[in-house]
């Protein structure tokens, strides 16, 4: 992680280094997270400004870094999981501790199975390298964050 400041980033401070389900302990990282970050940034506009800074920063972070692994998607990289969690997370919020708990699950769900629409963003860029390669790490869990959110929406309509 010394090796260079991306690699803090794209390890999420360290979350992503976990032996066991890295991908899980990056977004309760993002989780725990966003609840102390909302202390200081309070309204909507905020948080999807400080959303708007972190997915380039997700994107730059997730290319340096898996060209210094020499990795395609190594899965120590959970920046990706970080900010799409966020975007769902901002976007279901005022939800009480159940239903972010509920978001949280769908979100690990279709980011660990990557059927449909997930898998599809998956596959479109594996085995990138470079910035396409960094944009295709984070597009999959953007997608995951996408079908989670559609379902909320769908539950919340029924």
């Amino acid at each position: 992680m010394r090796m260079h400041p991306a690699h803090w980033i794209a390890f999420g401070f360290g979350s992503g280094l976990s032996p066991v389900a890295p991908g899980t302990a990056g977004t309760l990282w993002a989780w725990l997270a966003w609840i102390v970050m909302s202390l200081w940034w309070t309204t909507p506009m905020e948080q999807g400004l400080l959303i708007a800074i972190s997915l380039p920063v997700a994107w730059w972070a997730s290319a340096v870094t898996a060209r210094n692994l020499r990795i395609a998607d190594p899965s120590a990289i959970v920046v990706d999981e970080i900010v799409a969690f966020w975007i769902v997370l901002w976007l279901v919020l005022p939800a009480g501790f159940w239903g972010q708990l509920a978001a949280f699950l769908l979100f690990r769900i279709f980011d660990a199975v990557k059927r449909g629409p997930v898998g599809w963003a998956d596959r479109l860029m594996h085995g990138a390298t470079g910035w396409r390669g960094g944009f295709g790490i984070v597009f999959d869990d953007l997608v995951a964050a996408f079908c989670t959110l559609l379902v909320i929406a769908m539950w919340r309509a029924w």
